[in-house]
């Protein structure tokens, strides 16, 4: 890609089963100059599809808006269930900034787009993480909390008004939440039971606001076709806290209930340097660097 500055945007939609909805309003961001879909995964249990997408600014903005323009058409969230917390048919939509951009340039391009949703689809937007224009905005978790079900009185509140559009969520479509951030990994661990309160326990002692590790978000989801449980988690920044004692920790908590971790999975796309610092931890590694990893000096 030759393109000057690249911003990176991973929307998260509320649909995770309808395949033909999934491909309208993935459609977007295919064969778009200046726009490169680099992933996209949807899981039925979550009923929720998370879209990986980088570009210029512009050509972002213009694609991403289509797409959310699709999913307020196609997605009812009267009629929607699924173990993840949702509060809009386009959930949360975060920018990051990757190449040659400034992290005030991703939090420009996120009031951009939140204005033109408010005005063009009637979607209510709130403000997060970077972008957000009040402390209490600043969690992703505190904005969605109450969910699509309980945002028409939340937001009769002073305190959550709306940054974008009037103070009552879209009949159908709910509200959205647009932010700037830093890169975000979302790791998943499964663990051998089906008792949802043994995960959601595990999750609670590892998530930063239960006193577990600072840049971690956690919650227990019940994986109902694989008969598991999954403490379902988000790194919001990897170079602090680590994916290896996230794991580990997780092994340990689990012990105490007789559980095992029967795998583990990575959702969207990863950082190499997230994957390195894990396989240095396991494999012992000395004085190992990234500068050792082939595929970094050929992209130098």
């Amino acid at each position: 890609m030759s393109w000057h500055k690249i911003i990176e945007c991973v929307p998260n939609f509320s649909e995770g089963r309808d395949l033909e909805k999934i491909d309208r309003i993935v459609a977007p961001f295919r064969g778009k100059a200046g726009v490169k879909l680099l992933d996209y995964s949807n899981d039925e249990d979550h009923n929720r599809l998370v879209v990986t997408v980088v570009g210029e600014p512009e050509a972002l903005r213009d694609a991403v808006l289509e797409a959310i323009g699709v999913a307020v058409q196609l997605i009812d969230l009267n009629h929607h269930k699924g173990q993840h917390p949702r509060m809009g048919a386009v959930d949360v939509v975060p920018f990051i900034p990757i190449k040659n951009t400034t992290m005030e340039e991703a939090i420009a391009l996120s009031k951009e787009v939140a204005a033109q949703v408010a005005e063009l689809y009637q979607l209510p937007a709130f403000l997060y993480e970077k972008s957000a224009t009040a402390p209490h905005r600043e969690n992703l978790a505190a904005v969605r909390k109450g969910e699509f079900e309980g945002m028409a009185v939340k937001m009769q509140a002073p305190e959550w008004q709306p940054d974008f559009g009037v103070a009552a969520p879209h009949p159908t479509a709910g509200v959205v939440a647009i932010g700037a951030r830093m890169p975000l990994v979302a790791y998943n661990i499964n663990l051998s039971t089906q008792n949802l309160e043994i995960a959601t326990q595990i999750a609670k002692n590892i998530r930063h606001v239960n006193g577990g590790f600072r840049y971690v978000k956690a919650m227990g989801v019940e994986l109902t076709d694989r008969h598991i449980t999954q403490v379902s988690i988000n790194m919001t920044d990897y170079t602090r806290t680590a994916l290896y004692r996230v794991f580990e920790l997780v092994r340990i908590e689990a012990r105490r209930y007789g559980v095992t971790i029967v795998g583990s999975e990575i959702i969207g796309l990863v950082p190499m340097e997230a994957l390195i610092d894990t396989a240095s931890y396991y494999l012992g590694l000395e004085n190992f660097s990234m500068q050792q990893v082939l595929e970094t000096r050929i992209m130098e």
